[in-house]
């Protein structure tokens, strides 16, 4: 009984540390400082929705080649 118990929280654990997820946040993240920019911006809220295709259309590109480009770069520690 302990062992069914243990599954979805061992499971959850799994998902939250997997890298598809930490992306999905870092990126959620983005999108919701865009949606924040751009709201004050222009002086109104402008929803989720519309942040996110804004911020697909003028910035996911260049982040994730970002994104990639740090992953790829070893820490200053381990630089020669």
């Amino acid at each position: 009984m302990s062992l069914t118990a243990k599954e979805p929280e061992t499971t959850g654990d799994f998902v939250k540390q997997s890298s598809l997820y930490q992306e999905f946040l870092a990126e959620r993240e983005e999108i919701l400082r865009h949606k924040w920019l751009e709201s004050e911006r222009l002086g109104y809220d402008i929803g989720f929705e519309r942040a996110l295709l804004d911020w697909i259309r003028k910035h996911r590109e260049n982040w994730r080649a970002a994104r990639r480009a740090q992953a790829q770069t070893p820490p200053a520690s381990q630089r020669k």
